[in-house]
């Protein structure tokens, strides 16, 4: 399978493009014409420069307003496609993208049109080159790729094909299924964009919105599919206009691409084995069985006070690692490892963000399987010295250079705490913490998109809807992705401003990744009053908050009494109720959230979040304050 990307889909002068597309690992580029005449290279520098670069012109693009015009309009448009040709020729590359017409005087005709084609059709073939149509949604007679194969059938010429973008089907709820009657030798090129669903106009939703496939809601599984299964074997290209993507890193938005690309058609060899041949197998999504570990890099002072934070939650001393300064904490099937390193990786992650989760260990079904995966779609892999007595355990960079490592139990590498660590003696009961419920990861805005692809292409996880989070100075954006069983959740919130709790978090920490950990009981007033008995001091509510329930909730007096008393707060949804409160914030804006799913309940308390966050900026530092 060669993979392809439009120049339009990413950031960037050319040269900035193409050095992100080869890096990403892609075989081959459309030229968007625009993109080429704001080079000031000459066309036989621009492919030579390509081909350097180990990449193919897959593709020429866009030649419009071609098919149905009256005369002269029509001899206009062939001596047009004259000298694209002429270009196309000294770029090197053999096909170009004709989009249907948008041309106010276009004439309708199919008949009209495949004339019009196979002439052109002609004139390619003296040149030893290939024309594509496609439908574009907002087409002026044609905006249905049924009706431009029909128009190419009816060409009836070897040198003109149909192109087939998912963006034009599925916009207009076209049945991908009819892809299928086409002859895979006619399609000349396949072009793929996802997008969120949005009532709005065609040209507008298509010009701002189109996402890789995977981050928005189109089925470009079934088009893929559907495509794949005709016998085509050309490219498969991106084509991606999105304002936020225009502004974001080249370099990222291309490794996305990438990644989109490789973890969709893996999924359409899934479905439809026997239509896709050429691409190499790769582990499946990896079932993910839990969080296994947390790690924080921490020093001195601040390392004293999170282990007293700690203390307070119930978490007592299991262990100390044979040959670093690294103590366990351990309360029901929670691990959280406290490293003062003053060398390697986690020193250096303290000197970058201060105290911060540095490292989240994951429990998988296969660890080596899910770090093979995770590199054929690009992620970075992490290796570290492996002292005496340690295990090898795999694993890649997460978030802001964090650390992902993977935990299975058929490689033996659950036994880490055992290996690696001697126990610490001593008996505690804990508080009644049972597991990790979520991590809460923060970013800004425009790293949502791509962390939400990397973890549901990398594992067996939903993704929820973005909701907005309202704080006081602004808003947070936020989405929690799960797997099935909801095991593992992780939700990402992005930061548009500084001010926001959120992006002041990422400022103070330079985009430290982990802001909050959330730990589940399955009692939490019981939790509640053992976390008091310890000198726990939970985030203080507004009495305001608890009138405003009263009136919100049907709950009786005795109930509201004791979610008041222990600074509780509360939500419903269809199926049940949650339970949440919150330690007060340290270390620059970090915090544990405390949580009970009663019922089913399936969100994360969002409703609350206005409120959480007025609480904790009245316990941080003034706007505008110094740090000390």
């Amino acid at each position: 399978m060669k993979t392809s990307i439009a120049t339009v889909s990413i950031s960037g002068n050319l040269v900035e493009k193409l050095e992100a597309i080869a890096a990403a690992g892609f075989d081959g580029i459309e030229i968007f014409e625009q993109d080429f005449i704001a080079h000031d290279g000459n066309p036989r520098e621009v492919g030579d420069l390509i081909r350097t670069m180990g990449l193919d012109i897959t593709l020429f693009q866009p030649f419009r307003d071609f098919e149905g015009l009256p005369e002269p309009l029509r001899a206009k448009a062939f001596d047009r496609a004259e000298r694209k040709f002429d270009l196309m020729q000294e770029l090197g590359t053999d096909l170009v993208l004709v989009c249907s017409s948008c041309h106010p005087q276009a004439l309708g005709g199919i008949d009209r049109a495949a004339e019009d084609f196979h002439a052109l059709g002609e004139r390619a073939a003296a040149r030893g080159l290939r024309v594509g149509f496609e439908a574009l949604a907002w087409g002026r007679h044609v905006n249905d790729h049924r009706d431009a194969w029909e128009i190419v059938r009816r060409a009836d010429h070897a040198n003109v094909g149909v192109i087939l973008d998912s963006f034009h089907t599925l916009s207009r709820r076209i049945d991908p299924e009819t892809i299928r009657r086409i002859p895979g030798d006619r399609i000349f090129f396949v072009q793929l964009a996802d997008a969120p669903l949005i009532d709005m106009d065609l040209l507008y939703w298509s010009r701002h919105f189109r996402n890789m496939p995977g981050e928005g809601d189109l089925a470009v599984t079934d088009f893929m599919k559907a495509v794949m299964a005709t016998g085509y074997a050309g490219p498969v290209s991106l084509e991606i206009f999105n304002d936020q993507f225009r502004g974001g890193r080249p370099k990222t938005i291309a490794k996305d691409g990438y990644r989109s690309l490789v973890a969709l058609m893996d999924d359409v060899r899934r479905e439809e084995p026997a239509a896709v041949r050429d691409l190499a197998p790769m582990p499946a999504r990896s079932t993910v069985n839990g969080v296994a570990f947390v790690e924080f890099a921490t020093r001195g002072e601040e390392a004293d006070a999170l282990e007293t934070m700690l203390r307070s939650l119930g978490f007592r001393l299991s262990g100390a690692h044979i040959a670093k300064n690294l103590s366990l904490w351990a309360q029901g099937e929670i691990r959280i490892v406290v490293n003062r390193e003053t060398s390697g990786y986690a020193s250096s992650a303290y000197s970058m963000h201060g105290t911060t989760v540095c490292d989240i260990g994951i429990s998988v079904q296969a660890a080596t399987e899910t770090v093979d995966r995770a590199q054929r779609l690009g992620a970075d892999p992490f290796r570290q010295p492996i002292g005496p007595g340690e295990l090898d355990i795999p694993a890649i960079r997460g978030l802001s250079g964090s650390v992902l490592h993977f935990i299975d139990e058929a490689s033996g590498l659950n036994d880490v705490w055992s290996v690696e660590f001697t126990e610490t003696p001593g008996e505690d009961s804990g508080a009644g913490l049972k597991r990790i419920d979520h991590l809460a990861q923060t970013m800004s805005y425009d790293e949502m998109l791509s962390w939400s692809l990397f973890y549901t292409t990398l594992f067996e996880m939903r993704k929820s809807p973005m909701v907005d989070v309202v704080d006081p100075d602004g808003l947070v954006r936020s989405q929690a992705l799960e797997t099935p069983d909801g095991t593992f959740r992780i939700t990402l919130n992005g930061a548009e401003t500084h001010r926001t709790m959120a992006g002041n978090f990422l400022a103070d920490s330079f985009g430290a990744s982990v802001q909050h950990i959330a730990l589940a009981s399955d009692d939490i007033f019981a939790t509640s009053d053992a976390l008091a008995a310890r000198g726990f001091a939970p985030l203080p509510m507004s009495d305001n908050y608890y009138a405003d329930l009263a009136a919100r909730f049907d709950l009786d007096a005795g109930m509201l009494a004791r979610l008041k008393a222990g600074n509780i707060l509360y939500d419903e949804d269809a199926s049940g109720a949650f339970f949440q409160f919150y330690s007060r914030p340290y270390s620059g804006g970090m915090f544990f959230e405390i949580v009970q799913r009663w019922n089913g309940y399936a969100g994360y308390g969002a409703p609350n979040a206005p409120f959480r966050i007025a609480a904790q900026k009245r316990l941080m530092r003034p706007k505008g304050m110094p740090k000390r």
